[in-house]
């Protein structure tokens, strides 16, 4: 989502999206037109008129779960955030938490008191 037009949307799929990714982005880009939503999430700078880039996984209860803000002159890593939306739904739907980096498969923790004080017995990195 950007405070820019679906037609601007359209272009950069086309002209450049598309080229960076086979197919484009495989999802629909919304149009924040006035920075309403921006404003909600506390990433629109009204005197540019732009929404900064705020990343934000929002869960199935509808309750933020990790956000990112960063401008522009760095880039973001697409890799992570997909890390993490799979972190997200593998503690959901099992109860147990993932350590740094964890990536599937890998070795989760089970939250409890027999934890306290072994966690380095089970995660090593």
């Amino acid at each position: 989502m950007s405070t820019d037009s679906r037609f601007v949307h359209k272009i950069w799929q086309e002209q450049e999206l598309s080229k960076m990714v086979e197919g484009g982005v495989p999802f629909p880009m919304l149009s924040d037109a006035g920075g309403k939503v921006g404003t909600v999430y506390g990433v629109y700078d009204e005197a540019a008129g732009v929404d900064i880039r705020g990343r934000f996984i929002i869960d199935p209860d509808f309750l933020i779960r990790a956000m990112e803000v960063i401008t522009p002159e760095v880039g973001r890593n697409p890799d992570e955030l997909i890390r993490q939306i799979k972190a997200f739904q593998h503690v959901r739907a099992t109860g147990e938490v993932t350590p740094s980096g964890w990536q599937p498969g890998q070795t989760t923790l089970k939250p409890g008191p027999d934890l306290v004080g072994k966690v380095w017995e089970v995660w090593k990195p």
